[in-house]
């Protein structure tokens, strides 16, 4: 029988794999969750919501906005890094999409289920990923189109999450 090179490769890896393999794999409930990571060009939208502010990007030429934040609009790249401006976000927002998460993406947040993940509109256009709180997460709480308002959760790390809950 003869094998690919790529199943080859698979089984070397997997027969090599160091004794402290599995050490690395396992969380426990204590794991923390995955934490933002600020970049130059994010560091005013994760400041804003340390002041419970929501700052978008909004490209000069267009009048559009964007998120997340980039070093360059995405509705005129050409124009380069002097396109963009910074503008607080009126931060009223619509239920874009959501769904009821029972099994934890991610060992950080097995406390936390269940809880809603969703998808928002806000008036200015954008739709960003978010976690909507305040309401049992159940379906016949939510409805697709319905008004929300921003929550900022801070965080013992020195950022703040941008949440919402029902107007």
């Amino acid at each position: 029988m003869r094998y690919s090179s790529c199943t080859w490769h698979w089984w070397t890896a997997f027969f090599n794999r160091d004794s402290d393999y599995g050490s690395r794999l396992i969380m426990t409930n204590s794991s923390p969750k995955p934490q933002p990571v600020s970049q130059p060009e994010s560091d005013k939208y994760w400041d804003g919501l340390k002041g419970e502010k929501i700052w978008l990007q909004r490209c000069k030429t267009t009048g559009k906005y964007q998120f997340y934040p980039r070093s360059i609009s995405i509705h005129d790249p050409e124009s380069g890094p002097e396109a963009i401006e910074w503008i607080q976000a009126s931060g009223k927002a619509t239920l874009y999409t959501y769904t009821i998460v029972h099994i934890a993406p991610h060992f950080g947040f097995t406390q936390d289920i269940p809880y809603i993940a969703a998808l928002v509109e806000l008036d200015e256009g954008v739709i960003i990923p978010t976690n909507i709180v305040g309401v049992s997460p159940e379906p016949e709480n939510l409805q697709i189109g319905m008004k929300l308002k921003p929550v900022f959760d801070h965080q013992n790390n020195g950022y703040s999450l941008l949440k919402f809950t029902p107007e």
